[in-house]
């Protein structure tokens, strides 16, 4: 068993008075939610970020009109703009990058590790089991068949909310004189689609992976919704870091 599953059940055991059989699964969410919170200052620069990079749009598109006959004339005028203004670029690109290893040893260790941890259950449903097993033990509305439409329900209902905020976002956003790359309108409809593949996934891995990426997904579009609003975020973001 690895340091971070031993963590895990070290905390099942702690909510096991309280929690009983379903110990394991709450501490699944309870240290997604942790680290997902430990993660957060990273999460706010990368939307810092984001924000900048939105606010120089204008301005990039300006530089891309009067000298796109010049590529290294624009070069130099596009360091120049973001040296002046203290950005980068590439800010909020590296805070995002810098969570994906932690989200994949959390995916790895709740998808296939052994031991005391998927031999625990959810309802009765083991935290090792796939949606096939249940299917193949009661069917779709069988004792186990329920807890994964449950979790399937979750993760569904995440996936249409961000899918409907980025299709609102898409259509109030202002428009730019940047030009358009080819294939860009294809993007902007297929990317929000994009949100439903974690239900895809989440019926193909075990129930404790699947528990994983429900409350990840959650917190995800909760964060993002409330650093688009929080206007504290907004602040000085032309001098986020990269």
């Amino acid at each position: 068993m690895s340091v971070f599953a031993h963590f895990v059940m070290s905390v099942a055991s702690l909510l096991g008075p309280l929690l009983g059989a379903s110990a394991t699964a709450a501490a699944i969410v309870a240290i997604t939610v942790a680290v997902r919170l430990a993660l957060h200052p990273l999460a706010r620069a990368a939307a810092r970020g984001e924000k900048a990079r939105a606010a120089l749009a204008p301005r990039v598109a300006e530089l891309n009109r009067k000298h796109k006959k010049n590529p290294e004339r624009l070069r130099k005028a596009l360091a120049d703009l973001y040296a002046k203004e203290g950005a980068s670029p590439f800010a909020g690109f590296v805070p995002m990058l810098v969570q994906l290893p932690v989200f994949f040893l959390m995916y790895r260790v709740f998808s296939s590790s052994g031991g005391d941890l998927l031999d625990h259950t959810l309802f009765g449903a083991p935290l090792g089991g796939r949606w096939t097993d249940a299917l193949a033990d009661g069917g779709v509305a069988g004792p186990h068949g329920v807890v994964f439409l449950g979790l399937f329900a979750v993760i569904a209902a995440v996936a249409g909310w961000t899918y409907l905020r980025a299709r609102k976002a898409a259509a109030t956003a202002p428009a730019t004189a940047a030009p358009a790359a080819p294939g860009a309108a294809t993007m902007a409809k297929i990317l929000p689609l994009l949100s439903f593949g974690t239900l895809l996934t989440a019926a193909f891995v075990p129930l404790a992976a699947g528990l994983y990426l429900a409350t990840t997904t959650a917190w995800s579009a909760a964060e993002r919704a409330w650093l688009q609003r929080a206007p504290h975020v907004a602040l000085n973001a032309a001098k986020s870091t990269s």
